[in-house]
This record gives C-alpha cells, structure tokens and sequence, in this order.
C-alpha cells in the first residue's frame, strides 16, 4: 500500500456506554455517549461536543462512532450544556471557549484522563460543532492534538447572525425555533410555560413564512423566556464587546493546534472557514500550528451528507464528492497515531473549480499570481435577459458622461431569495433569472475564451437613496449559453455600516456614497461562449431582514417606506466587480 493510501483498518468492533455524566469546573455534568474499540489497550480519541443530540447528531448521521472506533479510536459525542441530557442552561458559544466556564477544555482532559485514552485528542464536527472546536482551540488543552473543523464560522457577528449588518432572517429564526423544539427544552424553564407555548412553537414552525413577516422583528413573542438570547442578537446588531467575547479572529494568535478546515462554495460560513485557515496559518501561536493548517473548499451547501457532486441545480461531476470520513481518517492517523502517510508532503490548499469541475492544490489562499480584475458596470443593452435595464459589463471603463440607472425598493415587496450560502432555506446555486428580472443587471457580451476565477469577490457601488438607510445586495452569476443564470456568490451591505460595522451612520437622502459589497469567494471557470453577470437588487428575502428604509432602530420598527435607489457608472462614479482571474 503506497503511503499515500495507507489508513487505519476497520479491525475491531466496537462498544458504547451511553450517557456518561462529564464534570465541568462548576460542578455541572454534560453527558455524553463513549464508543470504544472492543479491545484492550488505550487509543487515541475524537470527541464531539454538539447542540443537535447526541443520539443522531450529523456524526451519527455519517457514522462516524462506527467508522472511527472499528479503526482503533475512542470516540465521545457529548450533548453540549443545556442540551438533551447535558446539565445546565444553553446559550450559543457561551460556554465552549475562554470565558468562565470552558466546557470544551475541561472534556478534552477529561477524556485524556479516562483509562481507554491514550491521552492523544482529536476534535471532530461541523457547523455548532465546528464552533465548539475554534472555541476551544485558543484554550490549549495539554492533550488537544488537532482538530477537523467543517463549516464553522470566525466571527459570529459578522457569518452567524448578521451579513453586512443585515440580520440573517432565514436562518436564525428556524435555527433558534429548532433549538426549542427538537426533543429537547430549556432546563430553566418552567414547565408550565413550555406547555403554553408548545402549540404555539408547532403553528409558528408551521407557518414559518408568516413569521419571517413578524413586525417588529425583535422581541420576538415566540421565543420570550423560551430562547431570550435570540431576542438579545437583534437588540446588538452593531458589532463590538457583545459579540467580540465570541469572536475567533481575535484569538487567533493563541491558536496552536492543527487544523484541517472544511467549506463549501455555498456555505453559510464560508468566510468563517477562509478567515480561520488563513488567520492561523498568519498568526497562530507556533510555527508548528501555522504550517499545519489544511483548507479544503468544495461545490457544496452546509451539512456533512453534502459533500458529494450535486448541490442546488447543478451537478459538478464525480471528482467533486469526497468521503469525509475517509478524508479525516488521513488527517488523525497522521496526528494522533503518527502514521507516515504522505500528509505532510501535500499542498495545504485544495479547492475544486466550478465549470471545469476539477480540484486544484495550492501552496497558499490567497492563490500566488492572483489578477485582481475590475469589470465595469455599463450603460447599454446586452440582450441577453429581462431585467429593469440590461446593462453592460465590460473590462473597459467607462470614458464619458452615462446615465445612472434606478429602480424602487419596496420592504413590503422584496426581491426573494433563490439560493446561495444560506441555511434553513433552500442554498446552493440556482437558476436566477427570475430574480434578474427584478434587478439591475450587468452582463458581458460571450467571452472569446476561458476565464478562470477564484478567490475573493468584491463589488463597489457608487450609490444614492432617497431613503436615509436602505440595502444593496450584489449576486455574480455564471450565464450559460441557454440563459440560465447560475449563482456563484453574492452578498449584502446595509447602507449605515458602509464605513463601520461598530459605529453605524446613518446616509442623507439623494446623496451619493461609495459601497464595498463583499460577495465573499467562489472558484469558478467561466467558459468561452458564457457570460459574466452582476445583479444589483435592494434585499433577499427571506434570507435577510428587509431594511425598511426608515433609518429607525433596527428590529423595532413596523412599518417601512419605498426608497428610489440609483446605481452610477460614469467617469467620475465608475462602480465596478472585483474578480480573481488566475491563470488556467
């Protein structure tokens, strides 16, 4: 077997003891499911520590207990505190990381002490899980060997619960609904107002389009006293100390652990996986850290069953789809048992092209050679779609007098959302021209050859609004020769964050500002015979809150008003796209 290929074997079956009761520092118990190889000895161990239950969290749901103890490894899914049959009170990465109480360390040396351990930890998970691992990871644990982070975010203001200081609507509220009534209530929570409420909590999932209505947005009445700190995320929607106690990235200089992070084009923390790949391998605290981290980013929407070909409408062939738990066993037989399997010698960045749908490994993300490439939003007619106007986007600048081009936002009417790096609705790339028939487009004529882009993808927009606060949402698709209009990124800015994310202020009416959107990233291989399109539109819902347009406090108000919004691309006001073009 070459070293390349050389894994642990499935040799061992395995056993389980179920609902071992963990001790934190302060006295509470978190439980957890231990499986073990049938077999004397001590063995390196992986722990997940998850929201979801531990009884068919995404890691039951791969198998990975199965899969990871018949090879030789202990494996711990513990439900976190305030969960399922874990002791205390729940409140999203309160306790996992830094503060006062630090759950995850104090399971990391718990499980390096128990008499099956080799005293060599592995973390496991993704998503809320993902965040249990960053968390954790600048506490240092002893015995924390490395880590497999998927899909998790680095600052939870910024990739979690807000984009571009728009509340991320779509996914908070059934995520915070879910963390109510999946099998598991709050334990501080009297009994008899979970029974009033249950019913109502049913209806409310039921009915969730109604609900992304709710005015005002915060407080909430479905979540008082049931999940107060959903209420608590729309009462700080200006970043600062709130959410800087949860921020990775400022932490990530006491990081000195391996990690090998996991994303997808279309996952909701996308940027959260970018930032900490690249923060750590910058800053972490020792050379042996910042040299060994590993970034793989493939065509996929959240979740760990989704890391095959198809996501969205499209499918991206059979390169695309990775096992991934044949993907980490590499990883951990490398660090936990120090099996010479080639790991080292590989290029610390695997990314899979979209288009070409081929992987590419890289030294280094950025990618070394990388043309950041302005492409012009233009006056004219591209005939290629229905939208409010048809414009043009071209390489060239423009080099006289063109006119501007608007359009009405209406927060009562806003544009839908049809996919994209979302959660709890449906993500991933889709068809967008219906959505471009309700936007400002911009399209190249067909290109001549092949355009190859990847890494981060910005728009600047020289805008004005009647309204004293609005949005501006930025979509680049791919458009093939059929028409469809396939999506690769997009992003959002709400206009009174345009300068600060901690310091809002508000715009004066019919003024003109300059707007940075950031689209975050994508890799994909434009063909020759397709076109380049940016869409420029006022909201996307309900994946964000609509910005009322009122200028009032954010998740207080009722009722909106429209606002004309004004895109300018003349000599002086040129807004433009920011692409990556890398060589072929």
């Amino acid at each position: 077997m070459s070293p390349k290929t050389l894994v642990s074997e499935a040799i061992y079956d395995f056993k389980v003891e179920k609902d071992v009761m963990v001790p934190m520092r302060d006295g509470t118990r978190l439980a957890a499911d231990v499986y073990l190889p049938k077999a004397e000895g001590t063995f390196p161990v992986l722990i997940e520590r998850t929201p979801y239950n531990k009884e068919e969290c995404p890691e039951i749901q791969v198998d990975s207990p199965r899969y990871y103890s018949t090879r030789g490894y202990g494996v711990v899914i513990q439900d976190v505190r305030g969960r399922f049959a874990s002791e205390g009170n729940f409140i999203p990465f309160h306790d996992d990381g830094w503060g006062t109480n630090r759950d995850g360390y104090d399971t990391v040396e718990w499980a390096a002490s128990q008499r099956w351990s080799n005293g060599k930890i592995g973390m496991i998970g993704g998503s809320y899980s993902g965040a249990t691992q960053y968390r954790l990871a600048p506490t240092r644990p002893p015995h924390l060997v490395s880590m497999f982070a998927r899909e998790s975010s680095s600052d939870y203001h910024a990739e979690w619960v807000y984009r571009g200081g728009a509340f991320e609507l779509g996914f908070s509220l059934p995520w915070s609904l879910q963390s109510i009534t999946l099998k598991n209530l709050p334990h501080l929570v009297s009994p008899d107002l979970l029974e009033r409420k249950k019913g109502i909590l049913e209806q409310a999932t039921a009915e969730m389009e109604s609900w992304y209505r709710h005015r005002p947005l915060g407080q909430l009445p479905l979540l008082e006293g049931l999940s107060d700190w959903y209420n608590d995320w729309l009462a700080h929607p200006d970043d600062g100390p709130y959410w800087w106690r949860w921020n990775i990235a400022l932490k990530h200089n006491e990081i000195d652990v391996p990690i090998y992070h996991l994303g997808g084009w279309y996952d909701i923390f996308l940027r959260g996986t970018l930032e900490n790949f690249i923060g750590i391998s910058q800053k972490g605290m020792a050379e042996k850290a910042r040299s060994s981290q590993r970034l793989i980013i493939g065509p996929w929407v959240h979740g760990p069953l989704n890391t095959g070909s198809k996501a969205g409408e499209m499918d991206f062939g059979p390169e695309a789809a990775v096992d991934l738990n044949a993907l980490r066993l590499r990883w951990f037989d490398h660090w936990l048992k120090g099996m010479e399997n080639g790991l080292p010698e590989e290029p610390p960045v695997k990314v899979f092209v979209m288009g070409r749908n081929k992987w590419r490994e890289e030294d280094s993300w950025p990618l070394k050679g990388t043309r950041y490439t302005k492409y012009h939003l233009r006056s004219g007619k591209s005939g290629s779609v229905r939208s409010l106007n048809d414009g043009l986007l071209d390489l060239a600048p423009p080099s006289d007098a063109e006119n501007p081009d608007s359009y009405l936002y209406d927060p009562a009417n806003p544009t839908p959302t049809m996919g994209g790096c979302t959660l709890s609705i449906p993500s991933g790339p889709f068809d967008q021209r219906k959505i471009d028939e309700m936007s400002l487009t911009y399209t190249t004529a067909p290109l001549t050859e092949d355009l190859e882009v990847v890494g981060a993808v910005k728009c600047v927009l020289y805008a004005l609004s009647s309204a004293p606060d609005t949005d501006w949402v930025v979509r680049l698709t791919d458009v093939y020769p059929d028409g469809r209009s396939m999506l690769l990124a997009d992003g959002i800015l709400r206009a009174r964050y345009r300068d600060s994310r901690e310091h809002p202020s508000l715009i004066m009416p019919n003024r003109i500002y300059r707007y940075e959107i950031d689209l975050w990233a994508t890799a994909n291989l434009f063909k020759a015979g397709h076109r380049i399109r940016v869409a420029v539109a006022s909201s996307s819902f309900p994946r964000w809150d609509p910005n009322l347009n009122t200028g009032g406090d954010l998740g207080r108000e009722v009722k909106g008003q429209v606002a004309l919004n004004t895109i300018f691309h003349d000599v002086e006001r040129a807004s433009y796209m920011i692409l990556p073009v890398v060589a072929k």
